[in-house]
């Protein structure tokens, strides 16, 4: 009997390796380029940018030309730092990075001049999502990740008003527990 328990423990152990090899695998190479349809009523727009590859290319269009405008990525340097409060005791520290996508080659420009009003203003609106509790819980998925991109956003456009913004991207987001 003491000799059958270790040959048990490496057979399982061995069952157990095989069974998560099989579950990891990576997808093969004829499967890798299929696209998913979503379940349910399909818009015309959806069934296309399944067709289509590019689908999500980030072109926007300049108002008065055919020509489509580059879109620039401005990454803000450094990350934001979010305390979670519960009570008067830190209990979380949320750590953000956050990208602003805007259209035409002169945004990058137009947001390093203005970045510590976006850093402030950026900031106020994380505030405002943490003690609402947007940080509690699932925080990357669902309502409270889109709820916190749309007020980026808002922000973004509030200060610089001429500038045209087309989304503010959370490039790398974490909780850390106190």
């Amino acid at each position: 009997m003491k000799k059958l328990v270790p040959v048990l423990i490496a057979v399982l152990g061995l069952g157990v390796g095989i069974g998560g090899g099989m579950a990891l695998k990576p997808v093969p190479e004829a499967m890798a380029d299929v696209c998913v349809a979503p379940v349910g009523d399909v818009a015309e727009d959806d069934a296309a940018a399944c067709a289509a590859p590019d689908a999500f290319a980030p072109e926007v269009a300049e108002a008065g030309s055919g020509k489509a405008a580059e879109v620039s990525y401005v990454p803000i340097e450094k990350p934001f730092v979010v305390p979670i409060f519960a009570g008067n005791k830190t209990v979380a520290m949320v750590v953000m990075s956050v990208s602003i996508a805007a259209e035409g080659p002169k945004a990058a420009t137009e947001f390093e001049a203005v970045e510590p009003r976006l850093r402030d203003s950026f900031l106020k609106v994380m505030f405002r999502h943490a003690n609402s509790g947007g940080f509690d819980g699932s925080y990357t998925t669902g309502r409270k990740i889109e709820d916190l991109k749309s007020a980026l956003l808002g922000a973004a456009r509030e200060v610089v008003p001429g500038a045209p913004v087309d989304a503010v991207l959370i490039t790398e987001i974490a909780r850390q527990e106190s």
